[in-house]
């Protein structure tokens, strides 16, 4: 969903939205495609699933109503290619993955748990939230501005860049908060307070166990919140236990070049033809 509104923004920030001739809107799933099929001739990956979410209410929002309230409407142009970018994920052989009452990451890191055993798994995103799914075979592809710009996290490069174990991001975000989710954290408690108190003390629990030796400044925001501390971390946490079914049998990545030659002819999109090679 986060590269579909990427996508979306890429192309009509300067207020052309491509559309069909009977007036669809295409210009999010033309640079949906163009984002995907750069990542897939990069990465090459033998099986792909697309997951997305499924509505605007979760457990989230029950345990916290205020969760994502701050987002508004999306762009009135981009409501119809919603459905229509699942249709050309299914002409190009991909499930999409939804389940309700859960957000697309969780039905990610659902998969990721479910297959990482067995091979290795490449998540291809914008969200640095992800990054606490990161283990010896799960990699999380966070995509940086313009197309092919990538960076690749694996335990180590997680721990080279910022010093943190994948766990350790859930308990920086319960500390200081995320404004784009709208949970707020420790109030008063930022980026690099989260940071460093979570280096030195490794968890929140850590960080607990040892109040007497933070400053009283620190020590009497942590008090002051030590609820909202404990929410804002289970609102961070990805679950990795969504009923879903995704049999990887169906997540093989075999083209029929025919059919998706098809979907684009429906939606005025043959320029992309000699992108995948159709």
């Amino acid at each position: 969903m986060a590269l579909l509104f990427r996508a979306y923004y890429a192309t009509a920030y300067g207020g052309y939205i491509r559309k069909t001739s009977t007036g669809i809107p295409t210009n999010a799933i033309y640079g949906f495609i163009r984002y995907f099929w750069d990542a897939v001739s990069k990465f090459d990956p033998t099986h792909i699933a697309c997951c997305w979410d499924m509505g605007s209410k979760t457990f989230r929002t029950e345990q916290f109503s205020d969760y994502k309230a701050n987002r508004g409407d999306a762009p009135e142009d981009l409501i119809p290619q919603f459905g229509l970018i699942r249709e050309v994920m299914e002409s190009f052989g991909i499930p999409n993955i939804g389940e309700a009452g859960y957000e697309a990451d969780d039905c990610i890191g659902t998969i990721a748990k479910q297959y990482g055993s067995d091979m290795d798994i490449y998540i291809l995103t914008g969200d640095h939230d992800m990054l606490q799914l990161v283990d010896e075979r799960v990699h999380v592809i966070i995509m940086k501005k313009g197309h092919g710009n990538y960076m690749v996290y694996d335990p180590v490069t997680l721990m080279e860049e910022r010093q943190l174990t994948p766990a350790q991001v859930i308990d920086v975000k319960g500390l200081m908060g995320d404004t784009s989710d709208n949970y707020p954290g420790v109030r008063g408690i930022g980026e690099k307070t989260a940071y460093k108190l979570v280096q030195q003390y490794e968890s929140v629990e850590g960080i607990l166990a040892n109040l007497h030796e933070l400053t009283k400044a620190v020590r009497t925001k942590i008090e002051a919140d030590i609820d909202m501390l404990h929410l804002s971390r289970d609102l961070a946490r990805i679950r990795c236990d969504v009923p879903l079914i995704c049999s990887i049998d169906n997540c093989e990545f075999t083209l029929d070049r025919a059919q998706i030659e098809r979907k684009f002819a429906e939606l005025e999109m043959q320029s992309l033809n000699s992108l995948i090679g159709v």
